[in-house]
C-alpha cells in the first residue's frame, strides 16, 4: 500500500481545501442525527448548487452532464476533505451517486437531457422506492404493480423505508409488470414524478424521534411509459446497477468510535477505579481498536486500488459489515459505562453530548440501508470465497405460483 498521494492527487487535495476553506467553517463538535427539516433541506440545496458550479458536485460525472470527468480517487479526496467541515446534511447522495449513474447507464436521450443536470445543480431531490413490507432484503419478492395502459403505466402498492420520500421531487422505482415469469424476470423499472395524483406519503417517526424515512402508497397512479428506465421485463438488470451504487454511497458508519469510548473510558470510575484500568473493559477497547485499524487499511487499500487504475475489491461490502455492528456495540458499551446518567439524552447535559445515546437509536438503521448484514455477508460468502448459493425453492417457478410463504 501506498499512503502518499502522487502529485496530481495532492494538487486536486489542495484544490478541494482551498474551495472548501472559501465556503465552510471547519466542523466543531460532534455531529448527531436528528430529523431533517425544510430549513436544511434548503441549506443542502443551496451547497449542492455551489459544489456543481465549482466542479466539485458530479467529479465522475461526463462533462455534458455537468460533470468534471475526474477519477475516482479524486471524489474520494474530495470526500476525506468535506468530511472535516460543518457542510449541511445532504439530501443528494441517492440522486447524485445512485439515480443519475443509473440513468446515464440506462437512460434514453430524452431522460438523458432532462434529469441529470437539474439533480447535480439541487434544483431536484431524488428517492429510491425498492422496499416493501414483504420484499425487504429479497427485493425480487416485491409485489407492487405495474399494469400497461395504452402508452401508460398504472401502479398499485406500497414501499417502505423511503429516505426523504417526503422532500423527494422524483423517485427510481421498480415494479412488477409480469406476474407470470420467474420473480426476477417480470420486473421494469420506472421513473416516478412524486407530486402526482395517487401517491401518498407517511413519515415514520423512529424511535430516535427523527422521520427521514417514509412509507409510499400507489394508488391508480398513472404515469406515462416515457418514465420507463430500460427495457420492460428488466427491471432487475437495472436495479442491479442502482444498488451497486448505493453500496458505494454508504459506506460506513458514522458515529463514536474507538477514540471516543477509549476518552469515555478514561473519564468515567467503575468500581472505585477509572474504567479504563479494567481489565473487562480494557479488552473490549483492544478489540474496537484492532477493528477500527483493519477498516482504516482496507479503506486504504481500495484508495491505493484506485490510485493504481485498479478497481477495488469487496472493501465496501466488508467495511460496512464490521463498521456498522461496532458502532451499536460501542453505543451500547457508552451506556453503560456512564450508568444510570446513560439514560440521559440531552445533549446540553448528558456525557459526551449524548452522542452515545443518539448513536445507539440510529445504529440498527446502518446494519439495514444499503443491504444488511446478511445479504453482505451473502455477497462475500458467495462472489469472493467461492462458497455454493443458497438453496432456492422459488427458483424458477413464475411469481403468482410461489408460494406466499416463500415470495
Amino acid at each position: 500500500m501506498d499512503f502518499s498521494d502522487t502529485p496530481e492527487e495532492a494538487a486536486f487535495r489542495a484544490e478541494a481545501r482551498a474551495f472548501l476553506d472559501a465556503h465552510m467553517p471547519l466542523k466543531q463538535g460532534r455531529v448527531t442525527s436528528r430529523a431533517m427539516t425544510p430549513e436544511d433541506v434548503a441549506a443542502s440545496r443551496a451547497w449542492q448548487r455551489i459544489k456543481a458550479e465549482k466542479g466539485f458536485a458530479g467529479i465522475l460525472w461526463p462533462k455534458e452532464y455537468g460533470g468534471r470527468e475526474g477519477t475516482p480517487m479524486q471524489q474520494i479526496i474530495f470526500g476525506q476533505e468535506e468530511e472535516r467541515y460543518a457542510v449541511p446534511t445532504t439530501v443528494f447522495n441517492q440522486g447524485v451517486g445512485m439515480a443519475m449513474p443509473t440513468v446515464m447507464s440506462f437512460g434514453t436521450p430524452d431522460q438523458l437531457a432532462r434529469y441529470p443536470r437539474p439533480a447535480l445543480m439541487g434544483d431536484e431531490v431524488w428517492c429510491q422506492l425498492f422496499s416493501e413490507p414483504a420484499a425487504g432484503s429479497d427485493l425480487a419478492g416485491l409485489r407492487t404493480r405495474a399494469v400497461a395502459e395504452g402508452d401508460d403505466w398504472v401502479i398499485n402498492g406500497q414501499k417502505i423505508w423511503t429516505s426523504y420520500a417526503h422532500f423527494a421531487d422524483f423517485g427510481m422505482m421498480v415494479a412488477r409488470t409480469d406476474p407470470d415469469l420467474p420473480k426476477h424476470q417480470g420486473l421494469t423499472f420506472f421513473i416516478v414524478d412524486m407530486r402526482i395524483p395517487g401517491i401518498e406519503i407517511r413519515p415514520i417517526r423512529q424511535i430516535s424521534g427523527s422521520s427521514n424515512f417514509s412509507e409510499v402508497f400507489f394508488t391508480d397512479v398513472r404515469i406515462p411509459d416515457s418514465q420507463r428506465l430500460g427495457k420492460v421485463g428488466e427491471g432487475w438488470k437495472v436495479a442491479l446497477t442502482m444498488l451497486a451504487n448505493e453500496r458505494f454511497t454508504v459506506g460506513r458508519a458514522e458515529g463514536p468510535d474507538f477514540e471516543d469510548i477509549f476518552a469515555l473510558a478514561r473519564s468515567v470510575d467503575l468500581d472505585g477505579k477509572r474504567a479504563v484500568d479494567d481489565s473487562a473493559v480494557r479488552e473490549r477497547l483492544a478489540r474496537w481498536y484492532v477493528q477500527s485499524a483493519g477498516l482504516k487499511y482496507t479503506r486504504l487499500r481500495a484508495q491505493t486500488a484506485l490510485s493504481r487504475g485498479k478497481a477495488p475489491g469487496p472493501e465496501n461490502s466488508i467495511g460496512k459489515l464490521v463498521s456498522a455492528p461496532k458502532l451499536q456495540e460501542i453505543a451500547t458499551f457508552g451506556i453503560d459505562l456512564i450508568g444510570m446518567a446513560g439514560a440521559i439524552s440531552d445533549p446540553d447535559v448528558a456525557a459526551m453530548n449524548g452522542w452515545f445515546q443518539q448513536a445507539l437509536l440510529y445504529a440498527p438503521s446502518k446494519r439495514i440501508a444499503g443491504g444488511t448484514d446478511e445479504i453482505l455477508r451473502n455477497i462475500i460468502a458467495e462472489r469472493v470465497l467461492g462458497l455454493p448459493g443458497d438453496v432456492r425453492a422459488d427458483k424458477g417457478l413464475p411469481f403468482n405460483q410461489i408460494p406466499t410463504g416463500l415470495r
